[in-house]
């Protein structure tokens, strides 16, 4: 899987990876539509990749969070958007579709059915899937539109969103030995006993020669 424009950065503290995910968001492609004066034409996924280590400790704790922010599903008779407006509409409601996809397959391996979950029907599951059926704690926040005109498309969200609170998972912690915190530390303690070592030697040296 390739993902075409992805950088990585280190963030030092949490200003350094609050300004990535300002740059993030202002990268996205805002239109205006008929129903929405700055409608997002793109879906918005950062990636935080955190490790924590005790002191002296050869082990190292790991934990990805993903922020995502997915763009509204638009019904384009609704709409009537035309030309490139149409096409990123489209692209948008099939991203969706394979998405709940995944999610209802999980339901139904949640309720002990034997389901492959179709995370490489699209790019956008296969980046997501350590979010919805690996290692992880899922969250959803759901917006819907107050309008009377709306109620269908708020309708199916509120049903996207009981999906995704079915969803099951088992979390366990993210511990790993770093091979090279363990190499750093022996060649210190390599060092020490050879510092030890040479001046155990020279003193036993002095020794026989003061007698």
């Amino acid at each position: 899987m390739l993902l075409d424009g992805l950088s990585i950065h280190k963030a030092q503290n949490e200003e350094d990876a609050l300004n990535l995910l300002f740059i993030g968001d202002t990268n996205r492609v805002v239109c205006e539509t008929p129903k929405n004066d700055a409608s997002t034409r793109s879906h918005c996924i950062f990636v935080l990749k955190i490790e924590s280590r005790a002191a002296n400790s050869d082990v190292k704790v790991c934990a990805k969070v993903h922020l995502v922010d997915l763009s509204g599903s638009e019904r384009i008779g609704k709409t009537g958007v035309e030309g490139l407006l149409q096409r990123e509409a489209i692209a948008i409601n099939v991203g969706l579709s394979f998405l709940e996809r995944c999610i209802i397959c999980l339901n139904e391996k949640a309720k002990g059915n034997n389901i492959v979950i179709p995370y490489r029907e699209s790019l956008m599951t296969m980046v997501l899937r350590d979010s919805l059926g690996g290692n992880c704690k899922t969250r959803m926040v759901a917006n819907i539109s107050a309008f009377p005109d709306d109620v269908d498309e708020s309708i199916c969200t509120c049903k996207f969103a009981m999906r995704v609170a079915n969803v099951k998972n088992i979390m366990v912690r993210n511990e790993s030995v770093d091979p090279a915190l363990i190499i750093k530390r022996l060649k210190k303690e390599n060092a020490e006993l050879k510092a030890e070592i040479a001046l155990l030697t020279g003193t036993a040296v002095r020794d026989h020669l003061d007698e």
